[in-house]
């Protein structure tokens, strides 16, 4: 995330009291703007329902589509303990770290443009996938693209208050799809998206709603919860490889070291049990062998946030032991997002890229708008509605180390949801 300073000065810096006044997300963070990819008339749906109309949701974790929005994105961020653990005082420190790192992460996405992409694609990659899902599962059409962030507008809250608009649910039925844009599964990241998912369902149409814990009419959901060696995305990615090592002279070629870069997690995260490693490890291999195992490579993580431990071996560091080596013909492969947005077009390619100064250190351009990687969407939507399954079997098992009652209880819910589908 860009947000690499250590978290520990500004700890010894901070008060010993905060103020424990802070305004609730919601209120403090009102939609100002339509979020669902294309808009579209309200579904009519009944009780009863019908395969179709579809509701398709994007899930992944945002960003701020302007400097201005920054602050809200960075407060919602601190407050996820699922992403930043910081203990006890995670809602006394969150905010003030925010408060603190606001004017230098202002200053970064004003040099990626003004804000982050992530929204634009989010929104063009749905729509385009339901495109070709109209197409190839007429049963469920029309599919309507809807898109919830976690820590930046459109939050989750919007996006089910936009479903319910739609016609989707509260008493009207109908069926919507989380598909996680974390193509590999972390508690961090998408159980903390299914987390509010689950939070704003209860809040808007469960029992906090309407007194029942399955009321009548509700919206039946279904989860795509993870795709770390699907084929397409495999191709996907391994095509824009090809492309990079193309601009190379052929006689480098063959010795460009392949670094595939993910988002680093804590070691609390990953020592409780968190499958995130195990899975983006499998895309990367994947990817080895489409390519042929033709080049040396290794996986690496960025965008550590504060001073305690996180998954190594980091990216810059690498990149850094590498040239002192002698090795500075190398690309950079953001293995674990679907577009751009900060990791890869200012710690990437700025930081990382852009400080070490070597013409031979290139990134792979990001999924974006690869029509490969659409197609590839599309199909896994396809298949995940004919196979009539609320989630994967894998969803349905806690990290060892998990005592979260919140995840349980969310894992229930979505699991639960097989009876209505």
């Amino acid at each position: 995330m860009a947000l690499r300073n250590p978290l520990l000065q500004l700890s010894r810096r901070a008060p010993t009291q905060f103020s424990s006044q802070f305004p609730p997300i919601a209120s403090a963070f009102a939609p100002q703007r339509r979020w669902n990819a294309d808009v579209a008339p309200p579904a009519a749906q009944n009780a009863t329902g019908s395969k179709g109309p579809t509701a398709i949701v994007f899930m992944n974790m945002g960003g701020p589509s302007t400097v201005d929005e920054v602050k809200s994105f960075l407060s919602n961020l601190f407050a996820d303990a699922d992403l930043i653990p910081l203990g006890r005082l995670q809602n006394y420190i969150g905010p003030y770290i925010a408060n603190r790192r606001t004017p230098k992460i202002q200053k970064q996405y004003a040099e990626i443009g003004g804000g982050s992409p992530i929204r634009k694609w989010s929104e063009h990659q749905a729509a385009e996938m339901c495109k070709i899902l109209d197409k190839s599962s007429p049963d469920t059409a029309p599919h309507k693209p809807y898109v919830a962030f976690r820590y930046a507008a459109p939050l989750t809250e919007e996006m089910y208050q936009q479903l319910i608009a739609d016609g989707f649910g509260a008493g009207k039925g109908g069926r919507a799809v989380a598909f996680t844009q974390y193509p590999q599964y972390s508690c961090s990241t998408t159980g903390s998206s299914l987390n509010e998912l689950w939070k704003w369902r209860n809040r808007l149409e469960g029992k906090r709603a309407t007194g029942e814990v399955e009321p009548e009419g509700a919206i039946k959901w279904s989860v795509i919860d993870r795709w770390p060696v699907h084929s397409g995305l495999v191709e996907a990615f391994a095509t824009n490889i090809e492309k990079t090592l193309a601009t190379y002279p052929r006689e480098k070629r063959d010795k460009v070291i392949l670094l595939f870069s993910a988002h680093s997690l804590p070691m609390t995260v990953v020592n409780r049990g968190d499958p995130y490693p195990a899975e983006v490890a499998a895309t990367v291999y994947a990817v080895m062998q489409r390519l042929g195992m033709k080049h040396q490579y290794r996986l690496v993580w960025q965008s550590q946030v504060g001073p305690q431990p996180w998954l190594g071996a980091q990216t810059s560091n690498t990149v850094e032991s590498l040239i002192k080596k002698g090795q500075t013909d190398m690309i950079l492969i953001p293995i674990a997002f679907t577009s751009d947005h900060i990791e890869t077009l200012y710690e990437l390619d700025k930081e990382i890229i852009g400080e070490a100064g070597q013409e031979g250190i290139k990134r792979a351009e990001s999924l974006n708008g690869n029509p490969i990687f659409i197609q590839a969407l599309a199909d896994i939507a396809k298949d995940h509605l004919a196979a009539g399954q609320a989630c994967s079997l894998q969803m349905g098992l806690r990290c060892p180390g998990c005592v979260s009652e919140r995840c349980l209880e969310q894992k229930k819910f979505f699991a639960g949801q097989q009876k209505h589908l």
